[in-house]
């Protein structure tokens, strides 16, 4: 299916804006990547010209520590067998969110004990809802679209920093997407690039350390105005090298839902697909020297049955 309704068209939610659920059936557990049909693949594969493949993934435990503390470091052995004929390694403490992931749909909901389809933490606790692995049997691969926001913040005269709060509004999107001269097409996987990934790499220990108890990325923009550009322009997925995808903080508490958080619409209501802390700086570095921005994405989540997100495992094309 790749003719949706407007955002405006969508149902009123409880909490406020629209919701997306049954739009691709009451039991659906992909959301937007149902808009990865065989046709947009095979669209997204004309793109490699040069056959030029870019690694998308931080390396694991490359960000030390996490920015989210609740996810901890992962622990790699290296086991010696056979008198050293072959080697066996295994992880523990492995975190599938902790560098560059993907959020599934069992991740954020709409609201508490309701996300995306009407699902239920009960059912994503046993395993039964919207876990990762209903992506890695699909499989994602589609056009990849990529925002250069430095570069057209820069050319839109706006003061900009990769290390700062910065919200870019749905106008900011679309000059985005103006400057790398891309027309949307309903599927597109959203490229996001921020500059935090470098800005990162800037920061010696001693701020990185400190980093956990409170910082601050650009991202995309929360409010509704925002969640109905996303919608409208039928995106399959967005992925960004920051923190969330979303400027952060957000912003939580009474009151605020369902747009202070825009994980809260995006995956909870919308069904998107999210990739978070991806490596992005040497495909934009190809853009800005090619002046094209686009490529194939090819991802394949963890086969992980019940799983809540996934390492990000993701390439793309040129």
């Amino acid at each position: 299916m790749t003719q949706l309704p407007n955002y405006d068209d969508l149902p009123e939610g409880p909490i406020g804006g629209r919701l997306g659920w049954h739009v691709f059936g009451d039991d659906d557990q992909l959301g937007l990547i149902n808009l990865l049909t065989d046709d947009v693949v095979a669209d997204a594969a004309k793109l490699i010209k040069r056959g030029k493949v870019f690694a998308l993934d931080l390396p694991l435990g490359g960000l030390r520590p996490p920015l989210n503390l609740k996810r901890g470091l992962p622990e790699h052995h290296v086991l010696t067998n056979r008198g050293g004929l072959s080697m066996d390694d295994y992880y523990d403490n492995l975190y599938p969110q902790s560098a560059s992931q993907w959020d599934s749909l069992a991740h954020v909901g709409y609201q508490a004990d309701s996300f995306y389809n009407g699902a239920a933490v009960a059912q994503i606790e046993a395993g039964e809802r919207n876990s990762i692995d209903h992506w890695a049997r699909h499989g994602l691969a589609g056009r990849a679209v990529v925002l250069d926001m430095p570069k057209a913040m820069e050319a839109a005269g706006k003061p900009y920093s990769a290390g700062d709060h910065v919200p870019f509004s749905a106008d900011d999107l679309s000059k985005a997407a103006q400057h790398a001269g891309i027309e949307h097409r309903p599927g597109d996987i959203v490229v996001l690039y921020t500059g935090f990934e470098e800005w990162y790499a800037d920061q010696d220990q001693a701020v990185r350390d400190k980093l956990p108890d409170g910082f601050t990325t650009p991202g995309i923009g929360q409010s509704e105005d925002v969640a109905r550009y996303l919608w409208d322009i039928h995106c399959s997925a967005i992925v960004a090298d920051n923190y969330a995808v979303e400027a952060w903080p957000a912003t939580f508490g009474e009151g605020t839902a369902p747009f202070g958080f825009i994980h809260q619409m995006l995956i909870g209501s919308f069904g998107m697909a999210l990739g978070e802390l991806f490596h992005l700086s040497e495909l934009v570095a190809d853009c800005r020297e090619t002046g094209v921005y686009e490529a194939m994405l090819v991802a394949a989540p963890m086969m992980a049955p019940g799983g809540i997100g996934s390492t990000a495992n993701t390439v793309a094309i040129k």
